[in-house]
């Protein structure tokens, strides 16, 4: 089988030489093709440099790829085309891998009936919880980038982690690629380009597998761990899924195209925010009032934009 490994990366060589260095130690078996692939999304840093090292010290092994214009998407959608494999995998630059990673994520994709897999992200070992963070919620850790469904192999019936998934190439052909319109860019943090993709093949039928033994480590860095970025997070993640689904803005009753269901929910949790006593538990109330807000701004530009469409054809 072949394999490309997409890498997109952004101004972070520091960290992209600790995922590559992870990475130069994948282990899979002999007669399977494999490569990394690094698309550097137009970086001013010394990326290049880390990248075209690891070329001359594994040859073969690693490839680098410009991709000037600015954004994620572009840059996974770059990888995509420039890549010649069966399967793409996909990993982030401040992640370590397992040896064993790219062996057990793509293991079930030599068979036809899975379209792709994810695995498992976990933090690293000297990740500390804060105390006004609960764990009550499956997606608190979302902003972390952490996903961990246990220890079991089972069929996905949600969007696996983009840090942490594969697919098999005829998904791409088949269902198209990456939206431009979601993931992050100098300016803008809208995400959901990878769970966009993966929830259009999951609404298409497609069978997607939870590697467990599939493991990546994410880092967390301290300006991570700050209830700002937690706040900010929900609303980008609030927006993007809007975006990304359109159902909001197509209801019934509503306010200059914000569901008038938003303005209930809204008021709510402030309420539930204002008055809830335990610091987790109010934490979680007010990431609520964040996600809403977020859906609400989302939902107010999807109208204005239809409404300046409709004006310029009329």
């Amino acid at each position: 089988m072949r394999i490309t490994v997409i890498l997109c990366t952004y101004n972070r060589w520091q960290s992209l030489a600790r995922a590559l260095e992870s990475a130069s130690a994948l282990k899979l078996p002999g007669a399977d093709r494999w490569e990394i692939l690094v698309v550097d999304n137009n970086s001013t840093d010394k990326t290049r440099e880390v990248v075209e090292n690891f070329c001359r010290r594994y040859p073969g092994r690693f490839r680098y790829l410009f991709e000037p214009r600015q954004g994620k998407s572009h840059a996974l959608n770059a990888g995509i085309r420039e890549a010649h494999a069966d399967v793409l995998a996909f990993m982030d630059d401040d992640v370590t891998v397992d040896p064993e990673w790219l062996r057990n994520l793509t293991a079930s994709l030599r068979a036809d009936y899975w379209a792709g897999a994810g695995g498992r992200i976990l933090p690293q070992q000297t990740f500390r919880l804060p105390p006004w963070l609960s764990l009550s919620e499956r997606y608190a850790l979302g902003p972390l980038a952490l996903f961990d469904l246990g220890s079991d192999t089972v069929e996905l019936f949600e969007a696996p982690f983009g840090t942490n998934m594969a697919f098999r190439r005829g998904m791409f052909d088949k269902h198209g690629g990456f939206r431009t319109d979601l993931g992050p860019r100098p300016g803008s943090e809208i995400r959901s380009e990878d769970s966009e993709f993966a929830d259009r093949l999951l609404m298409a039928g497609e069978h997607l597998r939870y590697e467990h033994s599939a493991v990546v480590y994410h880092a967390v860095p301290e300006s991570r761990l700050q209830k700002g970025y937690f706040l900010n997070w929900w609303f980008d993640k609030a927006r993007a899924d809007t975006r990304a689904c359109g159902d909001l803005a197509r209801n019934k009753w509503h306010l200059k195209g914000v569901p008038l269901v938003l303005f209930r929910r809204l008021t709510a949790w402030t309420v539930r925010w204002l008055f809830a006593s335990d610091p987790a538990r109010r934490f979680s109330c007010k990431v609520k009032v964040w996600l809403v807000a977020g859906q609400i701004q989302e939902s107010y530009r999807q109208a204005a934009e239809a409404e300046r469409t409709d004006a310029v054809a009329t």
